[in-house]
This record gives structure tokens, sequence and C-alpha cells, in this order.
């Protein structure tokens, strides 16, 4: 792709979008790290950084110089072939570099990509800026979804702001569409933007099966919780079974029960959990089980893909039964980039469609999301299937 001026525009604007999710947050926010899985605010903002700095930066433009030679060690994250890194379990301990030298970081990076961008247009330099730009939302998603789990899990369950909505309700009745047996194509097809999981468009076979219109409600789960769907092991995988005995796990993430009723811990403060809006904050072995109790099962991603414009999706993440794996022909992208999808193709499940967290314009059809199957911090939900 050539570079536009509407690429430098959606450049700045994601560079600002990411700061104004940090916006509500006390300085001492921005270094909790209570999990592996989440990392510090702090180094999300460092990372999405490093990241042009590293691949565009340091590679296009002559006599470069980093901002701090220390940086790339503090905020790679996964790319073996870069260099070394501090270990993900250890992002919490980094109390220096500052908030304020981060920021410092992310202004004198971008304005040298701004000044870069304003006078080259290799298109190779335009594609990268455009996996930057894109690498950048999926971290703001995860900055927004870590931001709640370090909030969440503070004893005092403080608010991020008044503002987030988290929990939209859906307009379409419930109801099941039959999709018929067929030949379908899968993958993405097109000049947009695209991640290399999605490629290699190819057909797949389909038994007919009915999929639901709208998603699993708190109301549905419920009464999975009230018929003691949680100590029922019959509806459940032997490793999911082991998870929730060893983790004591009785009801989604963020679900608190206070004087006989369920509360939900929300961006917006601890809220009664409502009947009519999607679960959320589930992992997929409670969604295996929860489809077990309703008799019915889980969509494969092909299934989801197929039904797509049959239902409205966007609000969760939602589990399917397909493993993470790549489609016919793929092919990694040639160095580092190519540690970005295809290295974590074992032992992960396919998630589809996008959340209330997912920045817009970053997600579509063919969009492929994948976690471990216990991780439920994400705004993960569930759509059930009947086979016909």
């Amino acid at each position: 792709m050539i570079i536009t001026d509407n690429l430098l525009a959606t450049f700045l604007e994601t560079r600002s979008n990411t700061e104004e999710i940090c916006a509500p947050l006390q300085i001492e926010d921005y270094v909790v790290q209570p999990i592996v899985d989440v990392s510090p605010p702090k180094w999300h903002l460092g990372h999405t950084t490093w990241f042009f700095e590293e691949f565009i930066l340091s590679k296009y433009v002559n006599g470069y110089r980093r901002f701090h030679p220390e940086f790339a060690f503090v905020f790679n994250s996964y790319y073996e072939s870069v260099g070394k890194r501090v270990i993900r379990t250890n992002r919490g301990n980094l109390s220096r570099p500052t908030v304020r030298e981060v920021y410092e970081y992310r202004d004198y990076v971008t304005s040298h990509i701004q000044a870069f961008l304003e006078d080259n247009e290799d298109p190779k330099v335009g594609e990268l800026i455009e996996i930057g730009i894109h690498h950048e939302k999926q971290h703001q998603e995860l900055l927004l979804t870590d931001i709640k789990f370090i909030l969440g899990n503070n004893p005092l369950l403080p608010k991020y702001n008044d503002t987030f909505t988290e929990n939209p309700v859906s307009d379409q009745d419930f109801g099941y569409s039959n999709i018929p047996e067929g030949i379908y194509e899968i993958g993405y097809e097109g000049n947009d933007f695209c991640y290399d999981n999605e490629c290699g468009k190819h057909k797949v076979f389909l038994q007919e099966y009915a999929i639901s219109n709208a998603l699993v409600t708190n109301k549905e789960y419920l009464e999975f919780i009230e018929d003691n769907g949680y100590k029922n092991t019959l509806l459940w995988h032997a490793e999911a079974w082991d998870w929730i005995q060893n983790n004591n796990i009785e009801a989604p993430l963020y679900w608190h029960k206070i004087e006989g009723q369920y509360h939900q811990y929300t961006l917006q403060g601890l809220k009664v959990v409502s009947d009519i809006i999607p679960v959320t904050h589930i992992s997929y072995y409670e969604a295996f089980a929860f489809a077990q109790w309703k008799g019915e099962r889980l969509p494969s991603e092909f299934e989801w893909e197929a039904a797509q414009s049959f239902f409205e999706w966007g609000m969760r993440w939602e589990w399917t039964e397909s493993a993470y794996l790549p489609y016919p022909n793929y092919k990694k992208a040639p160095g580092a980039l190519g540690e970005y999808n295809g290295k974590f193709m074992v032992n992960q499940k396919v998630l589809r469609g996008g959340s209330v967290a997912t920045p817009q314009n970053h997600t579509r059809s063919t969009y492929r999301n994948f976690f471990h199957p216990h991780l439920r911090w994400q705004f993960t939900g569930l759509r059930l299937v009947k086979d016909i």
C-alpha cells in the first residue's frame, strides 16, 4: 500500500486513543500485574511504542537514535528473534522507567514516525505501519481488559469511569437460524487489512445445523448455576473439572454473591447482575459445560463464519469448538513478524466476533482470536448450535 494522509491520520488517532484509555487511571494503577496474563498499563504503552521503533524507525530511518538503549529489553514481548526481553511475569516489577518517561518515549516515537511518513512513499513501510496500527488496536483491547482485572481484583473494587458501557442489550429476538448442508468458503479475501491467520480462503463442507440468533444471557447462565452446573462432573471435560476444583470456580469472573444475590464488577463499579445482558468473562471450559447442560453445543469457527449474517455479533468474543490451527497453504511472514500469529497455533481455542472492548474498524467476520481454554479476563461469551 502507498502511504496516504489517511494512514497518517489513522496512526495518530490510534496513538491518541491508547492514551485516552489510560486517562482515568491514577499513577499507582500503571504498574500493577496481578497475574501473568495481565500486563501493567505502563508496559502496554511502552510495548506498542517499541513496535514502531523496532520494526520501522530502526530499520528505515538513517541515523535514527533510539530513545533509550534499554527500552527494547524492557518492552519486547515474545519476539525471540529480535533479542532478549524482560520475562512476562516480571513486567509488574518495572517501577522504572517511570510513567512520565514512558509517555516521553511515546511522544518521541510518534513524532519520528509522523515526520518519516510525511516524507516517505515506500509501500513496504506503509504495510508495516498498518500492521503496527492494528497491533496497537489489539493492545487497546488488552489494555482495557487488563485495567478491569487490575481494578476488579482490588479489594475496594474501584470504578474505572462512569461512561464505559460494557453490558449492551441485544435487540435481536431469541431464536435459531437453520443453515443448510453445503460447501462454504471460509477466510478473508479482499484488499483491506487482515492478519495472516485469516488468509488461505478455502472451502469446507458443513452438515445442516441451527445456530442461535442471540448470545446466552445472564438469566440462562444463572439457571445453569442454580441447577448445580458447577458441581455436575458429567458436564465437564476432565481438565476443566480439575480447573474448577483447584481454583474454586463457581460463577463467571467478577461475579460476587452478596446477601444471596449475584453482583458483577464492571468498569463502572459493582452492579447487580442483569438477567437480559449476555453473560461474559467465562472460559471455554464453562461455555462447553453450559452447552452440555442445554443439550446443545458450541459452533465450530466455520459454522460461525458461514452463519454470521444471520445474527448480531460484536458484543462478546464468542468461544467456538475449533482448535486454533493454520488454514490450508498458510505461510508465516518472513523474519520476526512471522512470530506474530503462527507460533501460537497449538493448545488454543478460536473465538470469533469481537467485544465491547474491541476498537472500531479492527474486527471483521473472518477475524480469528485465540486463547487458552481456561482464560476468561476478556469479554468472552457464547452462542449455541443444534444439530439437525
